[in-house]
């Protein structure tokens, strides 16, 4: 069973082409890159993966099914996932457990099992020592990697990650490349990120993709050096 198997699929909005023919084929535990320019398609294909719209023709499969994957099974880290948390009222410990309601129950209170969830994904991303502290407290390296934990405390076997490098400084991008090599390392994750940053640091990288003219190509090991 594939991570991810794109066929043959066509997208327009209103009748304007923004994808042709798109194929795609991932293995579970590849780490995926999307590359491309500003309105190359990039979100709308990832929009596509997530369910969010429908394609025109052809078929998008996670983990061998085309219906939505629910269960904690997908972890999504969206683009500008930090924009507006200066004053957000939230705890990070709480940010994290929101991600957690479907286990927790609706007007239900987290169990202890639940908080221990957040503590040990948090100690795997070095930020457990501030899962008291308020979210805008924090810088916007931290806050990222605080919207990482969020989208992995439920264990997913897929993670997807649009522009996560967006607005956090060259300290804080080599950080979430080493915890991304990490995670795709010592659990076998199925990594689909999306940017526009340098990627010459993280050597886990099994497969680059670029979106132009409507088109997706797969590009060749000695064309990413």
């Amino acid at each position: 069973m594939n991570a991810l198997e794109i066929k043959n699929v066509d997208f327009s909005y209103s009748k304007e082409p923004v994808l042709r023919n798109i194929n795609l084929e991932l293995k579970v535990g590849d780490f995926a890159v999307l590359t491309g320019e500003n309105g190359s398609g990039k979100s709308t294909l990832l929009k596509l993966i997530l369910r969010e719209l429908k394609p025109d023709s052809g078929f998008i499969k996670m983990l061998g099914s085309e219906n939505r994957i629910r269960g904690g099974k997908i972890g999504y880290v969206a683009q500008n996932g930090t924009f507006g948390n200066e004053n957000f009222p939230a705890t990070v410990e709480e940010i994290v457990l929101a991600n957690l309601y479907m286990q927790i129950g609706r007007f239900r209170f987290p169990k202890v099992k639940h908080k221990i969830m957040v503590e040990e994904v948090l100690d795997k991303l070095d930020m457990n020592r501030h899962r008291k502290a308020m979210i805008g407290e924090l810088s916007g390296g931290m806050q990222q990697r605080i919207m990482l934990a969020r989208a992995m405390v439920t264990n997913p076997e897929i993670l997807i990650l649009d522009e996560p490098t967006n607005g956090i400084d060259s300290k804080s991008i080599k950080q979430l490349y080493t915890i991304l090599e990490e995670l795709h390392k010592n659990q076998n994750l199925t990594i689909i990120m999306v940017t526009h940053s340098s990627i010459n640091e993280i050597k886990s990288i099994t497969k680059i993709f670029k979106l132009t003219d409507c088109n997706l190509l797969e590009l060749k090991e000695e064309v990413l050096v």
